[in-house]
């Protein structure tokens, strides 16, 4: 009871709290000169692994440029296989699972629906229904650059605005239908083991999401209007290749066509994956 008690007292300071001024607020100091004296403390705080950085941590100019640092060429090995989809992100497992009905999970006893995530998109919401998911958490200790998970075309990606709320385990458990409530930004990724979407969610504190391959996408921006932008012709991307990345943490979630893919692993909630490492594999007459 006094946990509940606690949840309930902490989600209504999140809702009088003024979460997109908030975050830029956050934002516009962690871009700062001044915040680079900070990054010890997050170091500590954190426990940031700094062996696998591209550079000390001195040489970072302010405290969103180490939190979004390059990882040493060789940190992340990705696997080569041609039939496997490998981890986009660093993170850890919160929920996997079947699309049964259009539903997902979203922790234990607390369930949304895939239209909604997919921001009313029916069609896409049909593509997906009995496929497979996979919601991937990324701390602040993590790396926060996204990768592609397999070879294929980038077709179109989809910005749906929305709250801000924390996507950590207190916004899981205490926040109904978080991530269709929060702002996501989707890449609809056209592969031989069917069309993959990389479903990322923004979280309180994320200054941005941000596309390599597009620049002009990206969340937070001023225009807070649902928008899709088709690629003609696709824009091709490697398994492995950067694809964006997070200014401070937030959750990636995977979705798979049904009937074509079987995961390569009994992954449960709670275990913690590498950018690179196989999650899933493919199957039947699309993988030939």
């Amino acid at each position: 009871m006094e946990g509940k008690m606690k949840d309930r007292l902490l989600l209504s300071l999140f809702y009088l709290l003024p979460k997109h001024a908030l975050s830029k607020a956050v934002g516009r100091w962690a871009r700062s000169p001044i915040s680079r004296y900070a990054i010890p403390l997050f170091i500590r705080r954190f426990r940031v692994n700094l062996e696998e950085a591209e550079k000390p941590w001195r040489d970072y100019p302010n405290l969103l440029e180490f939190f979004v640092r390059r990882l040493k060429p060789d940190a992340r090995p990705v696997d080569p296989s041609p039939d496997t989809v490998v981890s986009p992100v660093d993170g850890v497992i919160t929920q996997l699972g079947e699309i049964t009905e259009g539903t997902l999970i979203q922790s234990k006893g607390v369930t949304y629906r895939l239209v909604d995530l997919l921001g009313g998109d029916r069609e896409q919401a049909d593509r997906y229904d009995g496929g497979k998911f996979l919601t991937i958490y990324l701390s602040p200790r993590d790396y926060h650059r996204i990768h592609t998970p397999v070879d294929g075309e980038v077709t179109h990606v989809s910005y749906i605005p929305g709250q801000l709320f924390p996507v950590n385990a207190f916004g899981l458990r205490a926040i109904r239908r978080l991530f269709v409530r929060n702002e996501r930004l989707i890449t609809f990724l056209r592969t031989a083991l069917g069309t993959i979407a990389v479903v990322k969610v923004g979280a309180t504190n994320v200054g941005s999401i941000r596309l390599n391959f597009d620049p002009q996408v990206f969340t937070r921006s001023a225009d807070r209007r649902c928008k899709c932008k088709a690629y003609e012709p696709p824009l091709p991307l490697s398994k492995g290749e950067e694809m964006g990345r997070f200014e401070f943490g937030s959750t990636v979630i995977l979705l798979f066509e049904p009937g074509r893919v079987e995961w390569i692993s009994d992954w449960a909630p709670g275990t913690a994956l590498k950018m690179g490492q196989p999650i899933i594999r493919g199957v039947g007459p699309s993988n030939r």
